[in-house]
This record gives structure tokens, sequence and C-alpha cells, in this order.
């Protein structure tokens, strides 16, 4: 039996240390912006609700790029720089897709109920969790 858990591990080992690593970064995100939403930002103003998404962000990527390179896909690279653009640059690119799936379907189609926004906040999730891993898997491999 433990043979059986070892040989999926090893089978499964980039995508299961991707899963941890993923949630491990989605509570840097809620930390750091709940934290300054909380504690130092007025969320009621329009502009410190949005520093804090956009610190929040910029932390969860930088723990991802961190943990993502050195433990997921264990980089191997010299020029640590380059690849850091890549990975930014990739979570920009499912950042936008994000934004774009909530325009079309809540801004565009109008579908806003609560239950909506909850449904397409999930959909676009999915779609950003499988961009960020297929970005990160050919950036962390292919980075010279």
């Amino acid at each position: 039996m433990k043979n059986i858990f070892f040989k999926l591990y090893e089978k499964y080992k980039e995508l299961i240390k991707y899963s941890i690593f993923g949630i491990l970064t989605t509570i840097v995100n809620f930390a750091v912006k709940y934290t300054l939403l909380f504690l130092i930002l007025d969320s009621n103003n329009w502009l410190e609700l949005q520093v804090a998404i956009v610190l929040s962000w910029i932390a969860a990527v930088m723990f991802a790029y961190f943990t993502n390179s050195k433990y997921v896909f264990e980089s191997k690279t010299k020029n640590k720089f380059k690849e850091l653009i890549a990975f930014v640059s990739g979570r920009i690119t499912t950042l936008l897709l994000e934004m774009f799936i909530m325009w079309f379907f809540v801004t565009l189609l109008k579908l806003n109920s609560n239950f909506e926004i909850f449904i397409f906040t999930w959909v676009a999730q999915i779609f950003v969790l499988i961009g960020n891993y297929i970005l990160s898997k050919l950036i962390f491999k292919k980075v010279d």
C-alpha cells in the first residue's frame, strides 16, 4: 500500500507540489490584502482598495515565482532575472484573462447576481490555474 502511494506521488509530484504552493500563494494574497484593508487602508476608498489588490497580487506573484522556481519545477537556469520577467509576464497574461472573463460575463452579458458573480469567479479561476500551470511549465523548462 505504501509503495502505491509513493508511485502515485512520484508520477504526480509536480502537480501535487504546484497545488500545495498554489494554496499557499492564495493565503499570501489574502493575508496581504486583508492586512492592508483591515489595518492600514480604507476599503471604502476605491483607490486604497485598488492599492491593496495590486500589492497583494505582487506579493502573491513573487511568492509563487520563488516557490515554483525552487520547489515545484526545480529550475536550474542561471538567468533568474529573465526567468522572473517571463514568469511575471505570464501571470499578467492570466490576470488579463481573468479580467476579460469577468468583464464578458458580468459586465457585458449582465450576469451579475451574487450567485453568477460567484460562479464566474470560479470559472475564471479554473482558467487562470490551468493557464498559470502551462505557462510555468514552459517558463521554467525553456528559459536559459
